[in-house]
């Protein structure tokens, strides 16, 4: 039996800060003091193992559902859709939906696409390879990632504008500032919808062999998912398809920026594009943290976790925990790492990492083989540093290879 550990001397950290940043020594000296912090939403768990415990413990619930309560929002078309989606739901309704969207998400389905996920890489770069700047989320990243989710649904590529912009408007809600931009995250929330529900009206008249139209099978087969439930899963497809992407080829950039000796290996070892993804993912994703909700009273560590109570685990902070990372540092030669929990874990791990890992490992070695010398010269700007972030804007320098 552990000693029950005084909360109050724990370090505290405000999450909801504009100024929070994972990567401060504010967060790297909590998590020296301590395997957990307080913050303004319940607590936050920074150590690698814990973590790791946490996100399997059957006396935590997924978290998020109640993100727009939360933040003073109770109603509307994206709080609706919200607490009805696959990434909140729970038990037998979770289970049943998940089995009945995972093959649309196989290995082999992901596999299939790697070749036009690099067409599409190829087809972008081309466009400012020789320029020596561009702005990457505008040039590459939003369309690469829009384009990427247009090809595994079978859309005409002509629609990536419009989910681009709709997906980033729904990303708001995301951020600790959701109810400032709700009136805008509804109304991209029911253009959505009405894109969708064309989309099923299109598939069900002319079917064919992508993702949407083997949901719309699956819709009206005796195992099924009912018309509100198909609806709301490929709202969440358009959505974290393309925001999950389009952030995280960001922030990779970002990180071969600091670490440019690696950006260099992987040029020259394209068959290093998979544990460089992994490397990234690990210390620097998008998500950064994933909340759980305590469904019943426990203990862990000396901390008494009671029900109701909200629990982020740190993804940030896990991937660069001295204790299961001895050498921290980004290195794509290195094997046998520890797995990462970018995309969470449990039940609620990502439904669509092989698709995520698929085109971002196609898009990376190929930027690699292009361009050299990347720098930021400032003007970026970025989502804020809590739930998911990444560049709204990054402008990059760089040197055409010969």
């Amino acid at each position: 039996m552990s000693t029950t550990i005084d909360t109050t001397e724990l370090p505290y950290l405000d999450i909801a800060a504009p100024g929070f940043a994972m990567a401060s020594e504010e967060v790297r000296d909590a998590r020296e003091r301590s395997w957990i912090a307080r913050t303004n939403y319940g607590y936050a768990v920074l150590r690698y193992d814990e973590v790791a415990a946490l996100l399997k413990n059957q006396s935590l619930s997924q978290g998020s559902a109640r993100w727009p309560d939360h933040h003073g929002v109770h109603s509307g078309a994206f709080h609706e859709w919200w607490r009805k989606n696959l990434l909140v739901l729970e038990s037998d309704e979770h289970h049943r939906i998940r089995r009945l969207l995972n093959p649309a998400f196989s290995p082999s389905m992901a596999r299939k696409l790697e070749p036009e996920f690099a067409e599409i890489a190829t087809e972008l770069i081309d466009s400012f390879a020789d320029n020596g700047e561009c702005d990457f989320v505008r040039d590459f990243a939003e369309p690469f990632a829009t384009r990427a989710l247009c090809a595994m649904m079978g859309l005409d590529h002509k629609n990536w504008p419009f989910i681009a912009s709709r997906a980033n408007t729904v990303g708001y809600a995301l951020s600790v500032s959701i109810k400032e931009k709700i009136d805008e995250v509804d109304e991209a929330v029911r253009e959505l919808y009405e894109f969708v529900e064309g989309l099923i009206e299109e598939r069900r008249a002319d079917p064919g062999q992508d993702v949407v139209s083997r949901l719309v099978h699956f819709s009206e087969s005796g195992d099924k998912l009912d018309a509100e439930e198909l609806r709301n899963a490929l709202v969440l497809m358009l959505f974290g398809g393309m925001d999950t992407t389009r952030n995280q080829l960001g922030l990779a950039i970002q990180t071969f920026i600091r670490n440019p000796e690696q950006w260099e290996i992987l040029a020259q070892r394209p068959e290093l594009a998979k544990p460089a993804l992994e490397e990234v993912l690990r210390v620097n994703p998008t998500t950064r943290w994933v909340t759980r909700e305590v469904i019943e009273d426990f203990e862990l560590g000396g901390i008494e976790f009671t029900a109701g109570t909200t629990v982020h685990l740190f993804t940030h902070t896990s991937g660069s925990d001295e204790r299961a990372f001895p050498n921290p540092e980004v290195d794509i030669t290195l094997e046998d790492r520890k797995p990462h929990f970018t995309f969470g874990g449990g039940i609620h791990h990502c439904l669509g990492h092989y698709i995520a890992r698929a085109d971002m490992s196609q898009a990376l070695p190929i930027l690699a083989s292009r361009i050299t010398n990347l720098n930021c010269p400032g003007g970026d700007t970025w989502l804020p540093d809590s739930g998911n972030t990444g560049p709204i804007s990054l402008p990059l320098t760089f040197e055409a290879r010969g």
